[in-house]
């Protein structure tokens, strides 16, 4: 089941295998996931192709400057025949949300969005209402260099399990998105190959997978040389390590076993601790690479025994 999603995913985003793998590693391990690239390169496409791969409530979020928090949380609205007021839903109320650019819209919007990632509810008029389950958050953003657009504060950053980049595709795979476009073969055709029971049921056999006490703490010794590193104004957080743990859980899934390795949390740390670490402004004059520290961090971690 798990090899037809992944080929039915495949066979509509053309790019690196890598990409689709850590997203169902995000799907069953119950995280959301940020995609962040150009204008232009798959990001949305990638979104759109695998919430419609999944027979699970699917919802789009369009982020533009003027979207306010309630258009997300929802509002309540006063209902002249009865006199009382009534619960309007907002977009959020989805299995699987696209949060389209996301960070073209102003922080006080953005922020909404942190209840619902972090607790899988929202709060209107001091009413909690549960969001609908499995849940997961889709976002895509363009550099924050480009004009028009807000970073993401770390609050949000940090409730996100992974962020991925998508690059330029090479010459075949720009060929072949071309031959898709012109065969009709886009997000809007594809059919569901898995059901939210399904899904539901994957997170579960996710969450029984075992880790040891000594591969937890690798987790967080990895975590520790982050927040020691001086080039870091802000090192990975708890949550951080948790998300670490959760992931590695997946990846070890899709790989046929029923524990964890160190390297299924040195496969999966690049991409969990990358957009929560904050590189001092020294660092950024020098120009130093994020990644190819975080890397190095990783290498001189001491593996347990």
């Amino acid at each position: 089941m798990i090899d037809r999603l992944k080929q039915h995913i495949r066979d509509i985003f053309v790019g690196r295998e890598e990409i689709t793998e850590n997203m169902l590693i995000c799907l069953f391990a119950g995280g959301h996931v940020l995609l962040e690239g150009v204008p232009g390169v798959g990001k949305t496409t990638l979104a759109a192709t695998l919430a419609r791969s999944v027979q699970c409530d699917f919802g789009r979020i369009q982020f533009t400057p003027d979207t306010l928090p309630t258009d997300i949380m929802g509002t309540e609205i006063f209902n002249m025949k009865t006199g009382e007021f009534e619960y309007r839903e907002g977009a959020v109320m989805h299995q699987i949300v696209l949060a389209d650019e996301i960070n073209r819209t102003s922080p006080k919007t953005q922020a909404s969005l942190l209840e619902a990632m972090a607790e899988s509810q929202t709060t209107v008029s001091g009413v909690r209402h549960k969001l609908p389950e499995p849940f997961m958050v889709i976002a895509t953003q363009n550099p924050v260099e480009f004009m028009g657009t807000y970073p993401l504060p770390e609050a949000q950053t940090d409730r996100f399990m992974m962020k991925l980049t998508i690059d330029y595709p090479d010459a075949g795979e720009e060929l072949r998105m071309a031959r898709n476009m012109l065969g009709g073969k886009t997000a809007e055709t594809v059919e569901s190959v898995i059901s939210c029971e399904e899904v539901l049921g994957i997170r579960e056999r996710v969450g029984s997978i075992t880790v040891k006490d000594e591969v937890i703490l690798y987790a967080r010794n990895i975590a520790e040389m982050t927040r020691n590193e001086k080039r870091f104004v802000l090192g990975a957080s708890p949550r951080a390590v948790i998300a670490l743990v959760k992931a590695s859980q997946a990846k070890a899934f899709l790989e046929g076993r029923d524990f964890v390795k160190p390297d299924d949390i040195r496969a999966v740390a690049p991409f969990v601790l990358d957009h929560r670490l904050v590189l001092t402004s020294e660092a950024k004059i020098a120009q130093e690479d994020k990644g190819d520290i975080i890397r190095r961090l990783i290498r001189d971690t001491k593996l347990p025994l």
